[in-house]
């Protein structure tokens, strides 16, 4: 009899490990083909990126060029391959967190399934309104730190940096708009209240100002800035709603 229930319990170990493996399949078939779609309009792409950049030079009066540069022959085609790989992963989304759903869901107790999905879509109009948050406020403390050392200097700018530094604000701002998401989930979990929170309002405004000037890559005062307002709003909001809604 054991060794029958060690059978079954191995076969559900493979299922298990059958379904994973069937999961990451889809997922990175997904990815390959957002990949592929998002390399044949790059151009397209690319512009909507570089339009921040292309719109500092066009206020700065650069006369040397007004486009992004390479310096490497083979960064016109690898520049190209990483922006369609990771739009490529971000148009996959929708299908990697529908696979990862059925193969979590299925451990879930119905309380928990019922919190997963608003929590996921929160999460993900966040960080998309992050994103683009992101973008738009980009040209400020660009334009300011493209032009600080004013005609001692004229900037040249390199494709390949540009769009790290795009990307990295982009993240930034993205992760960091999840901040409602967490605290809710805090408070539903009773790790904070909203009392709680309200008491230590004063240190925890200073610890998303700090954090703000940490994980902005500029060394400008407006993106910070532009991070840490919506920031400390979202956590007056969350506070509201933990208290308000969740009588927490």
């Amino acid at each position: 009899m054991q060794g029958v229930a060690g059978d079954e319990r191995r076969m559900t170990i493979v299922e298990h490990l059958e379904e994973l493996r069937r999961v990451l399949i889809i997922s990175f078939i997904a990815w390959m083909v957002a990949t592929v779609a998002a390399f044949v309009f790059h151009g397209a792409i690319l512009d909507f990126l570089l339009r921040p950049l292309t719109t500092v030079l066009g206020k700065t009066n650069n006369h040397i060029t007004s486009q992004a540069v390479f310096t490497s022959p083979t960064e016109g085609l690898t520049i190209p391959i990483k922006i369609s790989m990771i739009i490529g992963l971000i148009g996959a989304m929708p299908v990697v967190l529908w696979q990862g759903w059925t193969f979590v869901s299925p451990g879930l107790r119905p309380v928990e399934r019922k919190f997963v999905g608003p929590f996921i879509g929160s999460a993900l109009v966040l960080f998309g309104g992050g994103a683009a948050f992101a973008y738009f406020v980009m040209p400020i403390g660009l334009n300011f730190l493209a032009t600080f050392l004013g005609g001692s200097a004229v900037y040249l700018p390199d494709i390949n940096s540009y769009l790290s530094f795009l990307v990295i604000l982009i993240l930034a701002f993205g992760v960091t708009f999840e901040l409602p998401v967490v605290i809710i989930l805090l408070g539903l979990l009773g790790i904070v209240s909203s009392r709680r929170l309200r008491k230590q309002r004063k240190a925890i405004w200073v610890g998303i100002i700090m954090g703000a000037l940490l994980v902005t890559p500029g060394a400008d005062p407006y993106t910070p800035t532009a991070l840490f307002i919506p920031l400390i709003v979202f956590f007056e909001a969350s506070v509201v709603i933990l208290d308000k809604v969740f009588k927490r």
